[in-house]
Formats: C-alpha cells, structure tokens, sequence
C-alpha cells in the first residue's frame, strides 16, 4: 500500500511531537520492541522510589531510576524501570517490604521512554550534573569538586562542606554522609560526574 504525501507528512511531524519514538520505515514495529521487555513503577513519594530501589537491587533484580514519562508524573520525579519479564517476582518482593506502586505499566504501553534522571553541563573547564534538584560541580582539569547546591535539605550546607575542594576519587559516597532525598539524588549526581569523569 502507497502511502499518500499528505498523510506521510503528517506521520513525520506526529514522530517529531514524540522524542522517544525512533525513525523506523513506516511504522513503530523497532520503537517498540525497544520497550517491550520494561516496566515502569510508580510511586507518590521519591521516598518510596529509593526504598524500592534498595530493596529490588539487595533482591538481585536489575533496575534503575529515571524519570516518568509525562502521563505517569504523580508528584514524584522518578520511577523505577524494571525488566517486565520478572514483574511477578518484583512485585511480590515489594509487597514483603510493604511497598506497594501506584501504577505498573509496560514502557510500551505508555510509547515514551522514560527519560534520564540526570542533566550535563559543560562550561569551559567546569562540569555540572544535575540529579532531580541536586547539582555537583568539578573542575575537569583536576577532578576537585568546586561545588554542591540545590535541594531543600538541612544537610545541602554540610553536604557541601564535606565535599567541596576534594578530587572524586578521594571524596566519600554522599549516601556515607547522610540519608536524606537531598544525599540520595546527590549520590546519583556523584555516580554519573564520576562516571563522566573517570579520572577525577
């Protein structure tokens, strides 16, 4: 079957509409089996998100956090993608820890990726990454933290004491420090900069 101009056009500007979707010869059959074997959970509180995180990785389950997408966002910035094929499994973990999702869907369901929970900027020497409202700033040239900021926590000040001035390879886990959401997503931060960075 010829596909007519007109509704060709159309169809382009509808994928365009759609980052996650990628560019396929004529239809979704690629984009999505990119997400047929993903999960989304969703929780109300970022707090239960960490919780299942812990208790899903200590499982030995392979999961991440990212972002919902934006038919999914309940007041939380984060979910936790899973591999479908063991959502029995996962769920019954859950449920011993007494954790309960609001929502369980497939990542093709919903035809949007979850998106990366962390944000790059680079300026001159400097690198910054952003998890959820956490940013962590280096010096690339020698791999020192020059910066902590964001968050509404009591500790960002501590946080900041403890880490500012050291090189990544010397300064401690922020979850070592503290176990608030502001350690939490600065942990991320500090993975993903030092994973950027290795040599810091």
């Amino acid at each position: 079957m010829t596909t007519h101009k007109p509704l060709s056009g159309l169809l382009q500007k509808l994928k365009g509409l759609l980052p996650g979707v990628r560019q396929s010869s004529g239809n979704t059959a690629q984009y999505s089996q990119g997400l047929s074997d993903r999960g989304l959970l969703t929780f109300a509180h970022t707090g239960d998100v960490i919780r299942a995180e812990r208790v899903l990785h200590e499982q030995g389950f392979t999961v991440a956090v990212k972002g919902p997408p934006p038919q999914l966002r309940t007041g939380c910035d984060m979910v936790v993608v899973f591999p479908l094929i063991h959502q029995t499994a996962v769920l019954e973990c859950l449920k011993r820890d007494n954790l309960v999702p609001e929502q369980v869907v497939s990542a093709q369901d919903v035809l949007l990726e979850p998106v990366s929970l962390y944000h790059s900027k680079r300026l001159g020497r400097w690198l910054m990454v952003r998890a959820a409202n956490m940013k962590i700033t280096i010096d690339t040239e020698d791999g020192r933290i020059v910066n902590i900021s964001g968050g509404g926590c009591p500790d960002v000040p501590w946080l900041a004491h403890c880490l500012c001035g050291l090189r990544l390879a010397e300064a401690p886990e922020p979850l070592t420090l503290g176990s608030t959401l502001c350690c939490y997503s600065l942990q991320k931060a500090f993975e993903e900069i030092r994973r950027q960075c290795p040599c810091g």
